[in-house]
């Protein structure tokens, strides 16, 4: 004798009207006052032992530190890579220099990364 199998029901259903059933379920449950609501200890208690379960598969670990340290490499590379290839801009021509907006003629010089070489003394701006 073949088992059954229906047709019909919630598993049959597309992911999309389940959803959507499972939304309004939910929604009528906090209207009526019946529905779970963690506090923050059963919130910490939930992450703590979701954490102990996924730190418990070693090769996972191993797994996604690679892939972090791979990442990290890949991100400290290219940062150098990015300073190495900005063009380096020299001014040598005999006028008179032209002053920035907001930067004095008197002003510590700056490196590219906009930090000073030396501390910026108070007081010493031009009028």
């Amino acid at each position: 004798m073949e088992p059954k199998t229906r047709l019909g029901g919630f598993a049959s259903m597309d992911r999309h009207k389940q959803r959507e059933i499972a939304r309004k379920g939910g929604m009528a449950a906090h209207r009526k006052g019946t529905a779970h609501e963690f506090t923050i200890e059963e919130a910490r208690f939930a992450g703590r032992r979701g954490g102990q379960q996924v730190a418990a598969n070693r090769t996972h670990m191993i797994e996604i530190g690679r892939l972090g340290g791979r990442r990290s490499a890949e991100r400290r590379k290219n940062r150098a890579s990015a300073v190495m290839s900005e063009p380096v801009r020299v001014d040598i021509s005999p006028q008179t220099p032209q002053v920035e907006a907001g930067v004095s003629e008197d002003s510590v010089p700056r490196q590219p990364d906009g930090h000073c070489d030396q501390p910026r003394q108070l007081g010493a701006m031009a009028d």
